[in-house]
């Protein structure tokens, strides 16, 4: 496959692993990078994480609900990762988040100092206690453009579908990004048959193949309107074949992470072979079976 660019990076392959619990480690993050993945983004680092939440992963029948939010690492511990990542030249893209846009300008600046070469701003997690999401386009803008006043290295902001989605891309764009990261999780829930309580306690984030289409119309939808600026798809990745989907819809790159949840490095292996036989013409065309009522 050739290089694939994005964020200043030139990845081997269009698989990224995104950020969650599984890029919480130094070491997952090299053992993810070494079967296979084109860049990994780091769990969103967060100045003053919320402590003391019940942080936990449903899956479901399709997908995962999680309630898990940012790393609870100090900044100082994973600013000794990426100085140790960026000496090495390893494609480590950081999420950051904090609680102000001032606070996350002043820990981009921090990590664009470890020679850090991209970062992703996760500023959009829905489990957040503010519960404030990335819904309102002034609050992207702020945030964003806070950012850019501080750090000359190249960003993505992370936005979820739903909503004001153009409103808050063109927000963000506005404020100086270089990409676009789409989607985040998406508010969901499920029901115990046993209780009949919601799961979790609440709505939370969910993620997996049924928000694939969700995300594939947006940034269809996004590319037919004109928006030029590289995006990295994600939302439902499995297999080689939905990362093609991804790029036919005009992503760059596909993120993916939930699939992770079973067999991390098998299932990353798996998705990387697959994806460079699309991608080269080897594997053969698949049409989706389709129900018709009758």
């Amino acid at each position: 496959m050739p290089d694939f660019p994005i964020l200043g990076l030139r990845i081997k392959n269009p698989v990224v692993v995104g950020s969650g619990l599984l890029t919480d480690q130094e070491r997952n993050i090299r053992r993810l990078l070494a079967s296979g993945a084109g860049a990994v983004v780091t769990k969103t680092i967060h100045p003053s994480p919320p402590q003391g939440l019940d942080e936990r992963i449903l899956r479901l029948p399709i997908g995962m609900l999680n309630s898990t939010t940012y790393s609870k690492r100090p900044v100082d511990h994973w600013l000794r990762v990426l100085r140790s990542c960026a000496q090495e030249g390893l494609p480590v893209i950081a999420s950051l988040h904090a609680d102000t846009p001032v606070e996350l300008g002043e820990l981009a600046r921090e990590v664009e100092r470890t020679g850090c070469r991209a970062l992703e701003l996760g500023i959009s997690c829905l489990n957040d206690e503010t519960g404030f999401g990335d819904d309102d386009p002034e609050r992207v803008f702020a945030y964003t453009a806070e950012t850019r006043s501080r750090v000359a290295l190249p960003f993505s902001v992370k936005v979820a579908v739903g909503d004001a989605l153009e409103e808050r891309v063109r927000a963000a764009v506005a404020g100086g990004a270089d990409a676009i990261t789409m989607s985040d999780t998406i508010p969901g829930a499920a029901v115990s048959p046993l209780t009949g309580e919601l799961e979790l306690g609440g709505t939370y984030g969910y993620s997996g193949p049924g928000i694939k289409p969700l995300v594939l119309a947006a940034i269809w939808r996004l590319r037919k309107r004109g928006f030029d600026l590289p995006v990295m798809g994600c939302g439902g990745v499995g297999s080689g074949r939905d990362v093609a989907d991804y790029l036919n819809a005009g992503a760059d790159v596909a993120q993916v992470y939930t699939a992770l949840h079973t067999d991390m490095y098998g299932t990353l292996e798996r998705i990387v072979a697959e994806t460079g036989d699309v991608l080269s013409g080897a594997a053969p065309a698949i049409t989706p079976t389709m129900e018709v009522a009758t």
